[in-house]
Protein backbone atom coordinates (compact mmCIF):
# COMPACT_ATOMS: atom_id res chain seq x y z
CA UNK A 1 0.00 0.00 0.00
CA UNK A 2 1.61 3.47 -0.90
CA UNK A 3 0.79 5.69 1.72
CA UNK A 4 -0.12 9.35 1.23
CA UNK A 5 1.91 12.21 2.76
CA UNK A 6 -0.17 14.57 4.68
CA UNK A 7 -0.01 18.03 7.26
CA UNK A 8 -3.27 17.61 9.61
CA UNK A 9 -3.94 20.95 10.62
CA UNK A 10 -6.42 21.34 13.50
CA UNK A 11 -7.32 22.87 16.60
CA UNK A 12 -7.64 20.45 19.45
CA UNK A 13 -10.87 20.28 20.57
CA UNK A 14 -12.35 16.82 21.32
CA UNK A 15 -13.80 16.27 17.69
CA UNK A 16 -10.20 16.76 16.66
CA UNK A 17 -8.82 14.20 19.19
CA UNK A 18 -11.18 11.73 17.55
CA UNK A 19 -9.78 12.76 14.31
CA UNK A 20 -5.96 12.12 15.44
CA UNK A 21 -6.95 8.80 16.64
CA UNK A 22 -8.57 7.99 13.02
CA UNK A 23 -5.33 9.26 11.28
CA UNK A 24 -3.22 7.22 13.36
CA UNK A 25 -4.33 4.01 12.97
CA UNK A 26 -4.63 4.86 9.29
CA UNK A 27 -2.07 2.68 7.29
CA UNK A 28 -2.80 4.88 4.17
CA UNK A 29 -1.42 8.06 5.82
CA UNK A 30 2.35 9.03 6.33
CA UNK A 31 1.77 11.88 8.69
CA UNK A 32 4.30 14.55 8.23
CA UNK A 33 3.53 16.77 11.02
CA UNK A 34 0.83 17.95 12.94
CA UNK A 35 0.01 21.71 13.24
CA UNK A 36 -2.13 23.79 15.62
CA UNK A 37 -3.87 27.47 14.95
CA UNK A 38 -6.15 29.13 17.79
CA UNK A 39 -9.98 27.97 17.45
CA UNK A 40 -11.59 25.56 19.97
CA UNK A 41 -8.69 26.42 22.25
CA UNK A 42 -5.66 28.65 21.89
CA UNK A 43 -3.21 27.30 19.50
CA UNK A 44 -0.91 26.19 22.43
CA UNK A 45 -3.59 23.97 24.07
CA UNK A 46 -4.44 22.61 21.36
CA UNK A 47 -0.90 21.24 20.68
CA UNK A 48 -0.75 19.63 24.14
CA UNK A 49 -3.69 18.13 23.60
CA UNK A 50 -2.36 16.80 19.94
CA UNK A 51 0.84 15.82 21.82
CA UNK A 52 -1.65 13.97 24.82
CA UNK A 53 -3.07 11.98 22.00
CA UNK A 54 0.02 10.90 20.32
CA UNK A 55 1.79 10.00 23.38
CA UNK A 56 -0.58 8.03 25.07
CA UNK A 57 -1.82 6.12 22.08
CA UNK A 58 0.83 6.46 19.32
CA UNK A 59 4.20 4.93 18.98
CA UNK A 60 5.15 7.11 15.77
CA UNK A 61 7.07 9.92 15.74
CA UNK A 62 4.83 12.49 14.79
CA UNK A 63 6.06 16.45 15.49
CA UNK A 64 3.18 18.81 16.67
CA UNK A 65 3.99 22.60 15.51
CA UNK A 66 2.73 25.22 17.23
CA UNK A 67 0.75 28.24 14.69
CA UNK A 68 -0.78 31.10 14.89
CA UNK A 69 -2.09 32.23 18.19
CA UNK A 70 -4.90 34.47 16.58
CA UNK A 71 -7.21 35.13 13.41
CA UNK A 72 -5.97 37.26 10.67
CA UNK A 73 -8.40 40.64 11.48
CA UNK A 74 -10.82 39.38 14.52
CA UNK A 75 -10.54 39.29 17.91
CA UNK A 76 -10.05 35.50 18.85
CA UNK A 77 -12.98 33.87 20.09
CA UNK A 78 -12.69 30.10 21.40
CA UNK A 79 -14.90 27.03 22.15
CA UNK A 80 -13.77 26.37 25.53
CA UNK A 81 -17.87 26.45 26.87
CA UNK A 82 -18.23 23.47 23.85
CA UNK A 83 -14.92 21.61 24.65
CA UNK A 84 -13.56 22.28 28.25
CA UNK A 85 -11.56 24.77 29.61
CA UNK A 86 -8.40 22.59 28.83
CA UNK A 87 -10.02 21.43 25.25
CA UNK A 88 -11.11 17.83 25.94
CA UNK A 89 -13.89 17.89 28.45
CA UNK A 90 -12.16 19.47 31.04
CA UNK A 91 -10.53 16.66 32.52
CA UNK A 92 -7.01 18.06 32.62
CA UNK A 93 -4.89 15.15 31.71
CA UNK A 94 -1.05 15.49 32.63
CA UNK A 95 0.88 17.57 29.64
CA UNK A 96 3.33 16.26 27.90
CA UNK A 97 6.53 18.52 28.73
CA UNK A 98 7.21 21.15 26.61
CA UNK A 99 10.58 20.42 25.26
CA UNK A 100 8.35 18.00 22.58
CA UNK A 101 6.53 21.21 21.49
CA UNK A 102 7.68 22.57 18.24
CA UNK A 103 7.07 26.42 17.31
CA UNK A 104 6.60 27.52 13.79
CA UNK A 105 3.82 25.92 12.04
CA UNK A 106 3.23 28.36 8.74
CA UNK A 107 6.97 27.96 8.44
CA UNK A 108 6.79 23.91 8.91
CA UNK A 109 3.85 23.76 6.23
CA UNK A 110 5.83 25.80 3.73
CA UNK A 111 9.08 24.01 4.18
CA UNK A 112 7.38 20.30 4.12
CA UNK A 113 5.10 21.52 0.40
CA UNK A 114 8.82 22.98 -0.99
CA UNK A 115 10.78 19.96 -0.19
CA UNK A 116 8.03 17.00 -0.48
CA UNK A 117 6.04 16.37 -3.88
CA UNK A 118 2.38 15.35 -3.39
CA UNK A 119 1.48 16.77 -0.11
CA UNK A 120 -1.94 16.89 1.23
CA UNK A 121 -3.39 18.83 3.71
CA UNK A 122 -6.32 17.61 5.93
CA UNK A 123 -7.73 21.14 8.06
CA UNK A 124 -9.63 20.78 10.56
CA UNK A 125 -9.99 23.88 12.25
CA UNK A 126 -10.09 28.02 11.20
CA UNK A 127 -7.82 28.25 7.72
CA UNK A 128 -5.56 31.02 9.85
CA UNK A 129 -1.88 29.08 9.45
CA UNK A 130 -3.17 27.81 5.69
CA UNK A 131 -3.73 31.65 4.84
CA UNK A 132 -0.42 32.76 6.10
CA UNK A 133 1.36 30.36 4.51
CA UNK A 134 -0.63 31.13 1.02
CA UNK A 135 0.52 34.77 1.91
CA UNK A 136 4.35 33.64 2.49
CA UNK A 137 4.98 31.36 0.05
CA UNK A 138 2.05 30.65 -2.81
CA UNK A 139 4.35 28.66 -5.30
CA UNK A 140 4.86 26.21 -2.20
CA UNK A 141 1.27 25.20 -3.11
CA UNK A 142 1.99 23.91 -6.17
CA UNK A 143 3.06 20.63 -4.63
CA UNK A 144 0.13 20.51 -2.68
CA UNK A 145 -1.94 17.49 -3.86
CA UNK A 146 -5.38 17.76 -2.04
CA UNK A 147 -6.66 20.34 0.16
CA UNK A 148 -9.80 19.07 2.45
CA UNK A 149 -11.41 21.54 5.10
CA UNK A 150 -13.57 20.22 7.90
CA UNK A 151 -15.76 24.23 7.68
CA UNK A 152 -18.73 25.42 5.96
CA UNK A 153 -22.49 24.83 5.84
CA UNK A 154 -24.48 24.90 2.55
CA UNK A 155 -27.98 24.34 2.86
CA UNK A 156 -28.13 23.33 6.49
CA UNK A 157 -28.16 26.03 9.52
CA UNK A 158 -24.76 27.26 11.59
CA UNK A 159 -23.36 26.33 14.57
CA UNK A 160 -22.38 29.53 15.96
CA UNK A 161 -24.92 31.81 14.23
CA UNK A 162 -27.84 30.92 12.02
CA UNK A 163 -25.74 30.78 8.84
CA UNK A 164 -21.93 30.52 10.00
CA UNK A 165 -20.02 27.09 10.85
CA UNK A 166 -17.51 27.73 14.02
CA UNK A 167 -14.17 27.37 11.63
CA UNK A 168 -15.36 29.78 9.01
CA UNK A 169 -16.71 32.15 11.63
CA UNK A 170 -13.87 32.46 13.79
CA UNK A 171 -11.47 33.50 10.61
CA UNK A 172 -13.90 34.17 8.09
CA UNK A 173 -11.02 36.55 6.50
CA UNK A 174 -8.25 33.56 6.31
CA UNK A 175 -11.06 30.96 4.71
CA UNK A 176 -11.85 33.69 1.94
CA UNK A 177 -8.43 34.08 1.19
CA UNK A 178 -7.67 30.64 0.75
CA UNK A 179 -10.85 30.04 -1.29
CA UNK A 180 -9.89 32.67 -3.34
CA UNK A 181 -5.64 31.62 -3.25
CA UNK A 182 -5.27 28.24 -3.31
CA UNK A 183 -4.47 26.48 -6.41
CA UNK A 184 -6.69 23.04 -5.59
CA UNK A 185 -10.41 22.84 -5.51
CA UNK A 186 -11.29 23.04 -1.50
CA UNK A 187 -13.22 19.73 -0.22
CA UNK A 188 -15.59 21.34 2.13
CA UNK A 189 -16.61 18.69 4.29
CA UNK A 190 -19.48 21.17 5.88
CA UNK A 191 -22.23 20.70 8.68
CA UNK A 192 -24.36 19.23 6.04
CA UNK A 193 -22.44 16.31 6.33
CA UNK A 194 -20.88 16.12 9.20
CA UNK A 195 -23.90 16.97 11.63
CA UNK A 196 -24.97 13.38 10.50
CA UNK A 197 -22.05 11.45 12.56
CA UNK A 198 -23.33 11.30 15.79
CA UNK A 199 -21.44 9.53 18.31
CA UNK A 200 -24.15 7.73 20.60
CA UNK A 201 -24.71 6.54 24.29
CA UNK A 202 -24.78 3.82 22.83
CA UNK A 203 -21.91 3.40 20.71
CA UNK A 204 -20.20 4.56 24.21
CA UNK A 205 -21.78 1.93 26.41
CA UNK A 206 -20.43 -0.31 23.38
CA UNK A 207 -16.95 0.33 23.07
CA UNK A 208 -16.55 0.45 26.92
CA UNK A 209 -16.32 -2.99 26.35
CA UNK A 210 -13.95 -3.56 23.92
CA UNK A 211 -10.83 -1.83 25.05
CA UNK A 212 -10.38 -0.30 28.54
CA UNK A 213 -7.75 2.36 28.10
CA UNK A 214 -8.93 3.85 24.99
CA UNK A 215 -12.65 3.37 25.58
CA UNK A 216 -12.12 5.17 28.53
CA UNK A 217 -10.27 7.99 27.05
CA UNK A 218 -13.29 8.43 24.45
CA UNK A 219 -15.91 8.22 27.39
CA UNK A 220 -14.01 11.02 29.27
CA UNK A 221 -13.17 13.52 26.27
CA UNK A 222 -16.94 13.03 25.30
CA UNK A 223 -19.01 13.61 28.33
CA UNK A 224 -18.76 16.97 28.63
CA UNK A 225 -19.48 17.51 24.91
CA UNK A 226 -22.00 15.30 25.27
CA UNK A 227 -23.71 17.43 27.69
CA UNK A 228 -23.05 20.59 25.80
CA UNK A 229 -25.02 19.24 22.24
CA UNK A 230 -28.15 18.09 24.66
CA UNK A 231 -28.17 21.49 26.55
CA UNK A 232 -27.51 23.45 22.96
CA UNK A 233 -29.02 21.17 20.45
CA UNK A 234 -31.11 18.48 21.96
CA UNK A 235 -28.75 15.91 20.62
CA UNK A 236 -28.85 12.49 22.92
CA UNK A 237 -24.96 11.80 22.01
CA UNK A 238 -22.53 14.67 20.36
CA UNK A 239 -21.26 15.33 16.93
CA UNK A 240 -18.00 14.68 15.88
CA UNK A 241 -17.74 16.35 13.04
CA UNK A 242 -14.15 16.60 12.32
CA UNK A 243 -12.81 12.21 12.22
CA UNK A 244 -15.55 12.49 8.96
CA UNK A 245 -12.88 14.84 7.19
CA UNK A 246 -9.94 12.51 7.96
CA UNK A 247 -12.26 9.16 6.82
CA UNK A 248 -13.70 10.95 3.31
CA UNK A 249 -10.05 11.79 3.00
CA UNK A 250 -8.94 8.29 2.49
CA UNK A 251 -12.64 6.63 1.39
CA UNK A 252 -13.94 8.80 -0.96
CA UNK A 253 -17.38 6.85 -1.08
CA UNK A 254 -18.51 8.00 1.91
CA UNK A 255 -19.37 11.23 0.47
CA UNK A 256 -20.67 12.71 -2.51
CA UNK A 257 -21.11 16.44 -3.53
CA UNK A 258 -21.13 18.72 -6.38
CA UNK A 259 -18.01 21.72 -7.61
CA UNK A 260 -18.67 25.33 -7.38
CA UNK A 261 -17.74 28.59 -6.60
CA UNK A 262 -17.80 29.21 -3.31
CA UNK A 263 -16.55 32.29 -1.35
CA UNK A 264 -16.86 33.30 2.53
CA UNK A 265 -18.65 36.04 4.45
CA UNK A 266 -15.52 37.99 5.86
CA UNK A 267 -18.33 40.53 8.49
CA UNK A 268 -21.57 41.67 9.13
CA UNK A 269 -24.37 39.42 10.42
CA UNK A 270 -23.24 36.78 7.79
CA UNK A 271 -19.68 36.71 8.71
CA UNK A 272 -18.44 33.15 8.48
CA UNK A 273 -20.71 32.12 5.91
CA UNK A 274 -20.27 29.71 3.28
CA UNK A 275 -22.21 31.03 -0.15
CA UNK A 276 -22.09 28.48 -2.29
CA UNK A 277 -23.07 29.42 -6.06
CA UNK A 278 -24.65 25.89 -6.49
CA UNK A 279 -26.80 27.87 -9.78
CA UNK A 280 -23.55 29.40 -11.14
CA UNK A 281 -24.98 32.92 -10.64
CA UNK A 282 -21.65 34.62 -10.75
CA UNK A 283 -20.31 32.42 -13.63
CA UNK A 284 -16.68 31.84 -11.90
CA UNK A 285 -14.77 28.74 -12.00
CA UNK A 286 -15.22 26.41 -8.99
CA UNK A 287 -12.97 26.60 -6.93
CA UNK A 288 -14.54 23.89 -3.89
CA UNK A 289 -16.20 20.51 -3.99
CA UNK A 290 -19.12 21.18 -1.69
CA UNK A 291 -20.79 17.74 0.16
CA UNK A 292 -24.22 16.86 0.78
CA UNK A 293 -24.63 13.24 1.36
CA UNK A 294 -22.75 11.19 3.67
CA UNK A 295 -23.21 7.41 4.49
CA UNK A 296 -22.91 7.74 8.25
CA UNK A 297 -23.38 3.96 9.11
CA UNK A 298 -20.48 3.59 6.60
CA UNK A 299 -18.36 6.16 8.13
CA UNK A 300 -18.79 4.59 12.27
CA UNK A 301 -18.09 0.94 10.82
CA UNK A 302 -14.99 2.29 9.43
CA UNK A 303 -14.40 4.74 12.26
CA UNK A 304 -14.99 1.75 14.94
CA UNK A 305 -13.14 -0.80 13.10
CA UNK A 306 -10.07 1.21 12.92
CA UNK A 307 -9.85 2.75 16.22
CA UNK A 308 -10.62 -1.29 17.98
CA UNK A 309 -8.89 -3.49 15.01
CA UNK A 310 -8.72 -6.44 17.71
CA UNK A 311 -12.44 -6.50 17.90
CA UNK A 312 -13.67 -6.09 14.11
CA UNK A 313 -16.32 -9.17 14.36
CA UNK A 314 -17.73 -7.85 17.35
CA UNK A 315 -17.88 -4.36 15.46
CA UNK A 316 -19.78 -6.35 12.42
CA UNK A 317 -22.64 -7.38 14.64
CA UNK A 318 -23.30 -4.05 16.25
CA UNK A 319 -25.45 -2.66 13.35
CA UNK A 320 -28.76 -2.42 14.94
CA UNK A 321 -27.13 0.58 17.30
CA UNK A 322 -25.20 2.33 14.89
Amino acid sequence: MQKRKVIIDCDPGIDDSLAILLAINSPELEILGITTCSGNVPAKIGAENALYTLHRFSDKNIDVYVGEENPLKRELVTAQDTHGEDGVGENFYDKVPNKYIKYGGVDFIIDTLKHNEDVSIIALGPLTNISKALMSDKEAFKNLDEFISMGGAFRIHGNCSPVAEFNYWVDPHAAEYVYKNLPKKIHMVGLDVTRKIVLTPNIIEFINRLDENLSKYITQITRFYIDFHWEQEGIIGCVINDPLAVAYFIDRSLCSGFESYTEIVESGIAMGQSIVDSFNFYKKDSNSIILTEVDEKKFMYMFLKRLFPNHINEIDCIGGII
